[in-house]
């Protein structure tokens, strides 16, 4: 990690004039003080661009387009130029900043899903793999510090060998924001032209399938799914895109799990929660309630643990990691939310991208956040599942 004797990271934005993902991705990089955005193309529109960058509640440079911020940040010298690209517009303009801030050598931090298509991720990918360069696909719920306890509980083998996982992200967006008059801010996640093969699947769908692969360490070898659309809206009738996700899972280990997203189900705000079912134990987690794991083993009482209250000679956990136990947290009782999630993801991004330029840098296992491969699984997740429901719902292989 950085210290005090390092200057702050310099951001660049690509999107981000609105939104509250982007506010949130703003707070995140200040939280440590050792990042902060100086630059941004905050839009499509260049006049808009322009606009928000002068609104902007300090000074940063503002740019018409990412070609230009690009540009105009190649020409600075190390130090003043930004040192890694925050990208947050909708999904199908993802590929082309991403590609040509990597192919200049300037890290990647990019919101989810990965690109638009399974083909434009492996460009990516390989593109990352070339130039040996930090890349993270912004998979918010893996900055839960629960949910890093979580991983290591499973991985472990405390639980035994894992036999079922159940995975959901429920919201009621869709139901509840169709009936607005502003939807038409949000609907261009229903247009496959830019949000891509599936709406509710990739938009938060992902984040499901990230949760399951992340804390099991298993990755879904074959599935059958079912893609609807529940909630008609109008202007969308021929080829509106799913707001209801469900796909049954075959483990690459001979488990079972099923993946489940819906923006339909009134009543639910951002409950996205997994199951982890084993031989001898099973584990569970609810982002809504992101400060306790739920514990229970064969033959034992129930266990509750909340963040902070686990210390590193506990009996119970087994060799729980050096690194796991000295990540920051807020002082038990004093409930981490969404924006440290995010905040852990900077951090960790930010570690990487100093050791890139310091020449240190061995690429990322995937521990501590999303990383580019992460993203092309989530868009082959994504495409076999739509195959699978055009073809009555057949077993597709990954």
């Amino acid at each position: 990690m950085s210290n005090s004797n390092q200057r702050p990271l310099n951001v660049g934005l690509v999107g981000g004039s609105s939104g509250f993902i982007a506010k949130a991705h703003q707070r995140a990089i200040f939280m440590d003080g050792t990042r902060r955005v100086t630059a941004g193309a905050l839009s499509s529109n260049s006049e808009k661009a322009m606009a928000s960058a002068s609104e902007w509640p300090y000074p940063i440079v503002g740019y018409e387009s990412f070609d230009a911020m690009l540009e105009g940040e190649l020409e600075k010298s190390a130090g003043e130029r930004i040192d890694y690209v925050l990208i947050l517009t909708p999904n199908h303009a993802h590929f082309e900043p991403a590609r040509k801030f990597i192919e200049a050598g300037i890290p990647v931090f990019c919101e989810k899903p990965l690109t638009l298509s399974l083909q434009e991720s492996e460009t990516l990918s390989a593109i990352v793999k070339e130039k040996e360069i930090p890349f993270c696909v912004a998979h918010t719920y893996l900055g839960h510090w629960t949910t890093r306890l979580a991983r290591h509980v499973v991985q472990s083998g405390l639980l035994g060998d894992i036999r079922w996982v159940d995975v959901s992200y429920l919201q009621s967006w869709m139901a509840v924001r169709s009936r607005n008059p502003d939807f038409a801010k949000t609907a261009w996640r229903l247009d496959p032209a830019k949000s891509g093969p599936s709406n509710c699947g990739g938009d938060i769908g992902t984040h499901a399938l990230m949760q399951l692969r992340y804390i099991t360490g298993l990755e879904v070898k074959a599935l059958s799914a079912h893609l609807e659309s529940l909630v008609k809206i109008e202007g969308f009738e021929a080829d509106q895109l799913d707001d209801h996700f469900t796909a049954y899972c075959q483990l690459d280990n001979g488990g079972r799990a099923l993946v489940r997203a819906t923006q339909i189900a009134i009543g639910h705000k951002n409950d996205l929660r997994i199951e982890v079912n084993g031989a001898l134990g099973s584990l569970k987690w609810a982002q809504e309630e992101s400060e306790k794991l739920v514990i229970n083993l064969i033959d034992q009482p129930e266990r509750i643990h909340w963040r902070g209250g686990i210390h590193a000679n506990d009996g119970f956990f087994q060799n729980l990691p050096e690194e796991l136990m000295d990540e920051p947290t807020t002082p038990w009782g004093h409930a981490e939310g969404f924006h440290d999630a995010f905040a852990r993801l900077h951090r960790c991004f930010e570690s990487d991208v100093r050791a890139y330029q310091s020449g240190t840098y061995n690429g990322t296992d995937g521990s501590k956040y999303a990383t580019v491969d992460d993203g092309v699984t989530g868009l082959r997740f994504i495409e076999k599942a739509v195959e699978s429901n055009r073809n009555g719902h057949a077993w597709v292989e990954l």
